[in-house]
């Protein structure tokens, strides 16, 4: 059973889906300081929520901008989701956002998968 939901800053909109045993995080917008800290409280409560979750995706294809405190809520979310047996992957990385998870080496780290404009 699909469940939508959605929060929004003002500069960054969190939409989730869940299917099943799957969610999707779809992002859309600039993820800074001032928006890391809902997307680190939407994670948290996928990956600890009473919904058993065995894929999280996280989709960046609508993101235009990422900062290191971005960087920093995705590596904490795949630190937990690892404790948890749980995937959690990337979707949708092009333009700047992929750059900088080339330029610090960090794209290795995290599963991608194919799919959105101008994606790995």
């Amino acid at each position: 059973m699909k469940s939508p939901e959605s929060t929004s800053t003002s500069h960054l909109t969190i939409a989730v889906d869940h299917n099943g045993t799957e969610a999707r995080v779809r992002l859309s917008g600039r993820i800074d300081v001032e928006s890391s800290p809902d997307i680190r409280d939407c994670l948290l409560a996928i990956l600890s929520g009473k919904q058993s979750v065995h894929t999280v995706t996280v989709d960046l294809g609508d993101v235009n901008q990422i900062e290191a405190s971005g960087i920093a809520t995705l590596i904490e979310a795949l630190k937990i989701a690892g404790h948890r047996q749980i995937r959690l992957q990337l979707q949708g990385l092009h333009g700047s956002v992929r750059r900088l998870f080339d330029v610090t080496g960090l794209l290795p780290l995290f599963e991608t998968m194919h799919s959105g404009k101008g994606v790995v």
